[in-house]
Protein backbone atom coordinates (compact mmCIF):
# COMPACT_ATOMS: atom_id res chain seq x y z
CA UNK A 1 0.00 0.00 0.00
CA UNK A 2 1.01 3.53 -0.70
CA UNK A 3 0.24 6.99 0.90
CA UNK A 4 0.24 10.07 -1.36
CA UNK A 5 1.82 12.78 0.93
CA UNK A 6 3.45 16.75 -0.52
CA UNK A 7 3.24 14.37 -3.76
CA UNK A 8 6.08 11.97 -2.41
CA UNK A 9 5.17 7.76 -2.72
CA UNK A 10 6.19 6.03 0.57
CA UNK A 11 5.94 2.88 1.85
CA UNK A 12 3.26 1.80 4.68
CA UNK A 13 4.17 -1.46 5.50
CA UNK A 14 5.75 -4.73 4.49
CA UNK A 15 5.36 -8.59 5.46
CA UNK A 16 8.40 -9.63 6.15
CA UNK A 17 9.52 -11.17 9.43
CA UNK A 18 12.49 -8.82 10.68
CA UNK A 19 13.86 -8.34 13.97
CA UNK A 20 15.46 -5.19 15.13
CA UNK A 21 16.00 -3.84 11.79
CA UNK A 22 18.24 -0.97 10.18
CA UNK A 23 18.52 -0.46 6.61
CA UNK A 24 20.82 1.76 4.29
CA UNK A 25 20.43 2.76 0.41
CA UNK A 26 23.49 2.16 -1.69
CA UNK A 27 22.76 3.22 -5.36
CA UNK A 28 18.81 2.58 -6.13
CA UNK A 29 18.63 -0.15 -3.75
CA UNK A 30 18.24 -0.59 0.20
CA UNK A 31 19.67 -3.12 2.07
CA UNK A 32 17.89 -4.13 5.35
CA UNK A 33 20.17 -5.74 8.15
CA UNK A 34 18.55 -7.71 11.34
CA UNK A 35 18.78 -9.77 14.10
CA UNK A 36 19.31 -13.56 13.29
CA UNK A 37 21.87 -16.08 12.74
CA UNK A 38 24.87 -14.77 11.20
CA UNK A 39 22.91 -11.41 10.69
CA UNK A 40 20.15 -11.71 8.27
CA UNK A 41 20.10 -9.32 5.24
CA UNK A 42 17.18 -8.25 2.66
CA UNK A 43 17.92 -6.00 -0.69
CA UNK A 44 14.66 -4.10 -2.07
CA UNK A 45 14.23 -1.59 -4.33
CA UNK A 46 11.41 0.57 -3.07
CA UNK A 47 11.18 -0.13 0.62
CA UNK A 48 8.10 -2.51 0.64
CA UNK A 49 9.52 -5.64 -2.17
CA UNK A 50 12.13 -7.59 -0.33
CA UNK A 51 14.98 -10.22 -0.96
CA UNK A 52 16.66 -12.43 0.93
CA UNK A 53 20.03 -12.37 0.55
CA UNK A 54 22.97 -14.14 2.28
CA UNK A 55 24.11 -13.95 6.15
CA UNK A 56 26.84 -11.95 6.61
CA UNK A 57 28.41 -14.43 8.46
CA UNK A 58 27.88 -18.19 7.47
CA UNK A 59 29.25 -19.28 10.33
CA UNK A 60 29.93 -18.32 13.61
CA UNK A 61 33.06 -15.28 14.61
CA UNK A 62 35.90 -16.79 16.47
CA UNK A 63 35.86 -14.64 18.68
CA UNK A 64 32.35 -14.97 19.55
CA UNK A 65 32.45 -18.81 20.62
CA UNK A 66 35.11 -17.77 22.64
CA UNK A 67 33.82 -14.82 24.30
CA UNK A 68 30.10 -15.58 24.81
CA UNK A 69 29.60 -19.21 25.95
CA UNK A 70 26.81 -21.61 23.84
CA UNK A 71 26.91 -18.64 21.34
CA UNK A 72 25.44 -20.44 18.21
CA UNK A 73 25.74 -17.64 15.73
CA UNK A 74 22.27 -15.88 16.98
CA UNK A 75 23.49 -12.50 16.33
CA UNK A 76 21.47 -9.24 17.63
CA UNK A 77 20.61 -6.21 16.62
CA UNK A 78 23.05 -4.63 13.76
CA UNK A 79 23.78 -1.33 13.12
CA UNK A 80 24.57 -0.39 9.13
CA UNK A 81 26.40 3.18 8.51
CA UNK A 82 28.62 4.26 5.62
CA UNK A 83 31.82 5.99 6.13
CA UNK A 84 35.20 7.35 4.37
CA UNK A 85 34.21 5.06 1.33
CA UNK A 86 33.58 2.10 3.93
CA UNK A 87 30.01 -0.01 5.25
CA UNK A 88 30.35 -0.39 8.93
CA UNK A 89 28.19 -3.08 10.35
CA UNK A 90 28.35 -3.02 14.11
CA UNK A 91 26.59 -6.35 15.68
CA UNK A 92 25.84 -7.45 19.10
CA UNK A 93 26.72 -10.67 20.36
CA UNK A 94 25.13 -11.51 23.65
CA UNK A 95 23.86 -14.33 26.44
CA UNK A 96 20.00 -13.30 26.66
CA UNK A 97 18.81 -11.94 29.96
CA UNK A 98 22.62 -11.36 30.95
CA UNK A 99 25.28 -8.65 30.07
CA UNK A 100 27.61 -11.25 29.28
CA UNK A 101 27.80 -8.98 25.68
CA UNK A 102 30.08 -8.02 23.03
CA UNK A 103 29.64 -5.65 20.14
CA UNK A 104 31.78 -6.45 17.75
CA UNK A 105 32.67 -4.34 13.81
CA UNK A 106 32.94 -5.71 10.63
CA UNK A 107 33.33 -3.75 7.06
CA UNK A 108 32.84 -3.99 3.42
CA UNK A 109 33.27 -1.96 0.56
CA UNK A 110 29.62 -2.56 -1.06
CA UNK A 111 26.86 -4.55 -0.02
CA UNK A 112 26.13 -5.78 -4.04
CA UNK A 113 26.97 -9.35 -3.10
CA UNK A 114 27.42 -9.72 -6.95
CA UNK A 115 30.19 -6.92 -6.67
CA UNK A 116 33.43 -8.99 -7.27
CA UNK A 117 34.41 -6.78 -3.85
CA UNK A 118 31.94 -7.85 -1.94
CA UNK A 119 33.73 -9.44 1.48
CA UNK A 120 32.72 -8.83 4.87
CA UNK A 121 35.97 -8.28 6.77
CA UNK A 122 35.42 -9.05 10.77
CA UNK A 123 37.20 -6.70 12.98
CA UNK A 124 36.29 -8.71 15.90
CA UNK A 125 35.38 -7.41 19.36
CA UNK A 126 34.96 -3.35 19.68
CA UNK A 127 33.15 -3.23 23.28
CA UNK A 128 32.41 -5.54 26.18
CA UNK A 129 30.51 -5.76 29.43
CA UNK A 130 31.31 -8.37 31.83
CA UNK A 131 28.59 -9.39 34.68
CA UNK A 132 29.76 -8.06 38.31
CA UNK A 133 32.36 -5.67 36.56
CA UNK A 134 29.60 -3.66 34.77
CA UNK A 135 26.15 -1.80 35.21
CA UNK A 136 25.79 -1.89 31.21
CA UNK A 137 25.17 -4.23 28.41
CA UNK A 138 27.24 -4.27 25.44
CA UNK A 139 24.22 -4.85 22.68
CA UNK A 140 22.76 -2.93 20.46
CA UNK A 141 25.09 -0.40 18.75
CA UNK A 142 24.51 2.99 17.23
CA UNK A 143 27.04 4.59 15.34
CA UNK A 144 26.33 8.61 15.24
CA UNK A 145 28.48 11.47 14.58
CA UNK A 146 28.53 15.03 16.37
CA UNK A 147 29.16 18.51 14.75
CA UNK A 148 32.59 18.01 14.41
CA UNK A 149 31.82 14.77 12.86
CA UNK A 150 33.75 12.94 15.45
CA UNK A 151 32.09 9.56 15.72
CA UNK A 152 30.34 7.92 19.15
CA UNK A 153 28.61 4.91 19.84
CA UNK A 154 25.43 4.62 21.94
CA UNK A 155 24.31 1.11 22.80
CA UNK A 156 22.76 -0.28 26.08
CA UNK A 157 19.60 -2.22 27.52
CA UNK A 158 18.72 -2.49 31.71
CA UNK A 159 21.21 -2.35 33.40
CA UNK A 160 21.69 1.45 34.09
CA UNK A 161 20.49 2.61 31.02
CA UNK A 162 22.15 3.90 27.70
CA UNK A 163 25.64 4.63 27.23
CA UNK A 164 27.85 6.69 24.79
CA UNK A 165 31.41 6.15 23.92
CA UNK A 166 33.73 8.37 21.86
CA UNK A 167 35.35 6.40 19.01
CA UNK A 168 38.82 6.56 17.17
CA UNK A 169 38.41 8.03 14.00
CA UNK A 170 38.26 4.42 11.88
CA UNK A 171 35.77 3.21 14.21
CA UNK A 172 37.52 0.47 14.98
CA UNK A 173 38.28 0.76 18.98
CA UNK A 174 36.97 3.02 21.80
CA UNK A 175 39.34 6.39 21.74
CA UNK A 176 42.01 6.01 24.70
CA UNK A 177 42.96 9.65 24.35
CA UNK A 178 41.08 10.08 26.62
CA UNK A 179 38.37 8.00 27.11
CA UNK A 180 34.73 9.61 26.97
CA UNK A 181 31.59 7.81 28.32
CA UNK A 182 28.19 9.51 29.00
CA UNK A 183 25.15 7.71 30.44
CA UNK A 184 21.99 9.64 28.43
CA UNK A 185 18.97 7.36 29.27
CA UNK A 186 18.16 5.33 32.09
CA UNK A 187 14.83 3.97 33.85
CA UNK A 188 15.03 3.79 37.57
CA UNK A 189 15.06 -0.35 38.71
CA UNK A 190 15.18 -2.31 40.94
CA UNK A 191 17.65 -5.76 40.87
CA UNK A 192 20.04 -7.66 43.08
CA UNK A 193 23.81 -7.09 41.50
CA UNK A 194 23.65 -10.65 39.87
CA UNK A 195 24.40 -12.02 36.68
CA UNK A 196 20.71 -13.57 36.99
CA UNK A 197 18.40 -10.58 37.19
CA UNK A 198 18.53 -8.00 34.33
CA UNK A 199 16.06 -5.59 36.48
CA UNK A 200 12.69 -3.72 35.47
CA UNK A 201 14.00 -0.63 34.14
CA UNK A 202 13.07 -2.23 30.73
CA UNK A 203 14.64 0.18 28.26
CA UNK A 204 17.08 -1.10 25.17
CA UNK A 205 17.77 -0.34 21.23
CA UNK A 206 19.02 3.24 21.10
CA UNK A 207 19.28 5.22 17.94
CA UNK A 208 20.78 8.59 17.52
CA UNK A 209 19.06 10.69 14.61
CA UNK A 210 20.05 14.62 13.79
CA UNK A 211 17.43 16.92 12.55
CA UNK A 212 17.54 20.84 12.48
CA UNK A 213 20.95 21.05 14.37
CA UNK A 214 19.04 19.17 17.36
CA UNK A 215 19.77 15.61 18.15
CA UNK A 216 17.13 12.68 18.74
CA UNK A 217 17.70 10.20 20.92
CA UNK A 218 14.54 7.35 20.45
CA UNK A 219 14.65 4.02 22.35
CA UNK A 220 12.45 1.44 23.43
CA UNK A 221 10.92 1.27 26.89
CA UNK A 222 9.23 -1.87 28.26
CA UNK A 223 9.63 -5.20 27.15
CA UNK A 224 9.65 -7.05 23.46
CA UNK A 225 10.37 -10.67 22.77
CA UNK A 226 7.11 -11.74 24.18
CA UNK A 227 4.70 -12.21 20.42
CA UNK A 228 1.66 -11.05 21.19
CA UNK A 229 2.43 -10.16 24.91
CA UNK A 230 5.10 -7.83 24.07
CA UNK A 231 4.22 -4.02 25.40
CA UNK A 232 7.44 -2.23 24.19
CA UNK A 233 6.93 0.98 22.77
CA UNK A 234 9.08 3.88 21.03
CA UNK A 235 9.92 7.13 22.87
CA UNK A 236 12.36 10.12 22.23
CA UNK A 237 14.09 12.96 23.96
CA UNK A 238 16.61 15.72 22.21
CA UNK A 239 19.33 17.39 23.20
CA UNK A 240 21.53 20.59 21.56
CA UNK A 241 24.43 18.26 21.85
CA UNK A 242 25.26 14.71 21.13
CA UNK A 243 26.34 13.80 24.99
CA UNK A 244 23.09 15.27 26.04
CA UNK A 245 21.22 15.84 28.34
CA UNK A 246 18.26 14.09 26.24
CA UNK A 247 15.39 16.13 27.78
CA UNK A 248 11.75 15.18 26.81
CA UNK A 249 8.38 17.08 25.99
CA UNK A 250 8.12 17.45 28.95
CA UNK A 251 11.00 18.66 30.20
CA UNK A 252 11.82 15.41 31.92
CA UNK A 253 15.53 14.47 31.45
CA UNK A 254 15.90 10.50 29.85
CA UNK A 255 18.56 10.16 32.56
CA UNK A 256 15.93 10.56 34.74
CA UNK A 257 13.14 8.33 33.13
CA UNK A 258 11.95 10.70 30.66
CA UNK A 259 10.70 9.89 27.45
CA UNK A 260 7.85 10.83 25.22
CA UNK A 261 6.01 8.28 23.48
CA UNK A 262 5.87 8.55 19.44
CA UNK A 263 4.48 5.42 18.86
CA UNK A 264 2.41 2.38 20.48
CA UNK A 265 1.12 -0.75 20.13
CA UNK A 266 -2.42 -1.00 19.33
CA UNK A 267 -5.01 -3.86 18.64
CA UNK A 268 -3.06 -5.30 15.94
CA UNK A 269 0.37 -4.72 17.05
CA UNK A 270 0.22 -4.81 20.66
CA UNK A 271 4.12 -4.56 20.93
CA UNK A 272 6.46 -2.44 18.51
CA UNK A 273 10.01 -1.16 18.68
CA UNK A 274 13.65 -1.34 18.24
CA UNK A 275 13.71 1.32 15.75
CA UNK A 276 16.04 3.07 13.32
CA UNK A 277 15.64 6.63 11.75
CA UNK A 278 16.64 7.86 8.46
CA UNK A 279 16.93 10.01 5.46
CA UNK A 280 15.87 8.56 2.33
CA UNK A 281 14.98 11.19 -0.67
CA UNK A 282 14.77 14.57 1.26
CA UNK A 283 11.92 12.05 3.52
CA UNK A 284 12.57 11.40 7.03
CA UNK A 285 11.43 7.57 8.03
CA UNK A 286 11.47 5.56 10.65
CA UNK A 287 11.95 1.69 10.69
CA UNK A 288 11.02 -0.55 13.18
CA UNK A 289 9.77 -4.37 13.49
CA UNK A 290 6.19 -4.80 15.38
CA UNK A 291 4.45 -8.32 16.78
CA UNK A 292 1.37 -9.13 14.53
CA UNK A 293 -1.79 -10.27 16.52
CA UNK A 294 -3.01 -11.22 13.37
CA UNK A 295 -0.08 -14.03 12.50
CA UNK A 296 0.84 -15.51 15.90
CA UNK A 297 2.73 -12.94 17.06
CA UNK A 298 5.31 -12.66 14.56
CA UNK A 299 7.75 -9.64 14.00
CA UNK A 300 6.94 -7.91 11.02
CA UNK A 301 8.98 -5.14 9.07
CA UNK A 302 7.24 -1.39 9.54
CA UNK A 303 8.69 1.69 7.70
CA UNK A 304 6.52 5.05 8.66
CA UNK A 305 7.03 8.33 7.51
CA UNK A 306 8.14 11.05 9.84
CA UNK A 307 6.31 14.48 10.13
CA UNK A 308 7.54 17.01 12.82
CA UNK A 309 4.93 19.54 14.68
CA UNK A 310 5.52 23.24 14.99
CA UNK A 311 8.21 22.46 17.56
CA UNK A 312 10.09 20.19 15.91
CA UNK A 313 9.11 16.86 17.84
CA UNK A 314 8.29 13.75 15.45
CA UNK A 315 4.66 13.00 14.71
CA UNK A 316 4.37 9.34 13.52
CA UNK A 317 1.34 7.30 12.95
CA UNK A 318 1.15 3.43 13.01
CA UNK A 319 -2.12 3.02 11.24
CA UNK A 320 -2.10 2.78 7.82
Amino acid sequence: MYLLVSKTIYPQKSDIIVHDPVIIQQDSTYYLYCTGFGISCWSSKDLINWKKEEKVFPTAPKWAVESVPDFKNHIWAPDISYYNGLYYLFYSVSAFGKNTSCIGLATNVTLNSKDPNFKWIDHGKIIQSIPGRDLWNAIDPNLAFDDNNTPWLTFGSFWEGIKLVRLKNDLKGIDDNPQEWYTIAKRKRTFELDDKDPGDGAIEAPFIFKKNNKYYLFVSFDYCCRGVNSNYKIVVGRSDKITGPYIDKNGIKMTQGGGTIVVQGNVQYPGLGHNSAYTFNNEDYIVFHAYDANDNGKPKLIIRKINWDNEDWPVIKLEN
